[in-house]
């Protein structure tokens, strides 16, 4: 059986560093077999650092974007030479939210696709229409290219408590797959809970699960992963 990824995506939460630390201790103390998973926690650029000294072996870190260039005058960004050097091992690319407020296009997107991969982490690429995936791994070697994980997140299904229909999300997942190949890694993103979440792999064939509101609340998330392992 191929390994399953959960990937917590803590958006901008929880508010305070202290915070942050509490949350992630809730999760790693009732994780007991992950054998089976692969646990991705990905809090907001600020706690990376702190989170990396305190995660567990059973949780990789990941971060929820990055900037394509490693240096020069960029004031804000966070580059993936960065992000490796503080412990990362993945990183979301082309989540919704950025797409939709801060405009990302799929060239920007194919930048840091580039980036990420260039220095050896792991991408997370999020998507909501097919159409986007050529666009965005745009020159990109095929050997790297199945190094990219893609996520499926339905944009009316994010926040919004609204989850895809397994029928939908698989018909999706399969059109996925007709264009990288039938064994490349898809997860669903899209408001998912301990409820549907067993689902989405069993039923909808998925690879695993990137999960935003759940991954705030210890016991649901670990659940989710207990369903998995």
């Amino acid at each position: 059986m191929n390994k399953i990824f959960i990937v917590g995506n803590w958006k901008m939460n929880p508010q305070t560093s202290r915070e942050a630390i509490h949350l992630l201790s809730s999760i790693k103390t009732r994780i007991e077999n992950t054998k089976k998973v692969e646990v991705v926690i990905c809090p907001p650029f600020v706690y990376l650092a702190g989170i990396g000294k305190k995660k567990s072996a059973k949780i990789r870190l990941g971060s929820q974007d990055c900037f394509w260039e490693e240096k020069v005058a960029f004031t804000g960004e966070v580059s993936s030479l960065m992000l490796k050097d503080l412990g990362c091992s993945y990183v979301i690319v082309g989540h919704s939210e950025r797409r939709k407020y801060f405009h990302e296009s799929d060239t920007m997107i194919n930048k840091k696709l580039k980036s990420v991969l260039g220095q050896g982490l792991r991408p997370i690429l999020c998507i909501d229409k097919v159409s986007q995936i050529k666009k965005d791994i745009k020159g990109i070697p095929e050997k790297k290219v199945k190094k990219i994980i893609l996520a499926y997140e339905p944009i009316w299904a994010i926040g919004t408590g609204k989850a895809c229909s397994f029928k939908q999300a698989k018909k999706f997942n399969l059109s996925i797959k007709r264009v990288l190949g039938k064994n490349h890694p898809v997860l669903y993103g899209g408001s998912v809970s301990s409820q549907n979440a067993l689902g989405y792999i069993k039923e909808a064939q998925f690879q695993g699960l990137l999960i935003g509101g759940a991954s705030l609340k210890p016991k649901e998330f670990v659940k989710v992963i207990e369903l998995m392992a």
